[in-house]
């Protein structure tokens, strides 16, 4: 999943960022409210952690300004501030979820596959499917010719990245950034052999490929 994250304390931000990580997921970070709503209005998200208080702009005018503008991206508030009053407050803004400070990460990241799994549902979009090959956005199962695949966490976001765009030329430099989050070149060849690693897994065995290598471009995933 692309996360958000709108943390300005440093040290929280870490710990999420590390945290989902950990767990598969492909998190940015904002560090104060202006930054944040502009990544949340030019980027695509599955779901958005905002803390409430930011510097320049706070985490409720953030929800705000994305619901008068149509973006119905799943948002999450982080706050200290635990009074009822306070949480109703934010569900009022047109927040999906307030979590109040301290929290355990496991409560965060539970909470956070919830609002993906709900806007999922709603959506119709909890599988993405090309030819005979079927991945499970909630239970991030990957299927082929009624076998199941076995995927590492960054070869699922991989075939993921690719499958959300079928047919469409995926270039070096947005699998860099869209899978590894990275925003340079590492003069290596990481992402042809990863694509080896995932073209062995979901196309051996099969008359058809799925995963083709378009030269000088990148990559994409189509029936042909």
């Amino acid at each position: 999943m692309r996360i958000l994250i709108i943390e300005d304390d440093k040290s929280h931000a870490d710990y999420i960022l590390n945290g989902l990580k950990e767990a598969g997921h492909n998190p940015d970070l904002a560090a104060n409210g202006v930054d944040g709503l502009h990544l949340a209005t030019e980027e695509k998200y599955d779901v958005i952690v905002a803390d409430r208080m930011l510097p320049k702009l706070d985490g409720l005018a953030i929800v705000q300004a994305l619901r008068t503008s149509g973006n119905k991206t799943p948002v999450l508030i982080l706050s200290s501030l635990s009074k009822v009053e306070e949480r109703i407050k934010g569900l009022k803004s047109g927040a999906d979820d307030y979590l109040t400070k301290p929290f355990s990460f496991a409560e965060l990241l539970a909470r956070i596959e919830a609002l993906v799994r709900r806007n999922l549902v709603e959506a119709e979009q909890t599988v993405l499917q090309i030819g005979d090959l079927e991945i499970n956005l909630i239970t991030r199962e990957a299927v082929r010719g009624g076998k199941k695949i076995i995927l590492q966490n960054r070869e699922f976001r991989l075939l993921e990245f690719l499958m959300r765009r079928p047919g469409q030329v995926v270039t070096r430099t947005m699998l860099l950034e869209g899978v590894w989050d990275f925003h340079f070149n590492p003069a290596t060849n990481l992402i042809d052999a990863q694509m080896s690693k995932l073209r062995q897994k979901v196309d051996k065995g099969f008359k058809q490929p799925l995963i083709h290598t378009i030269r000088g471009a990148g990559y994409k995933v189509a029936v042909e």
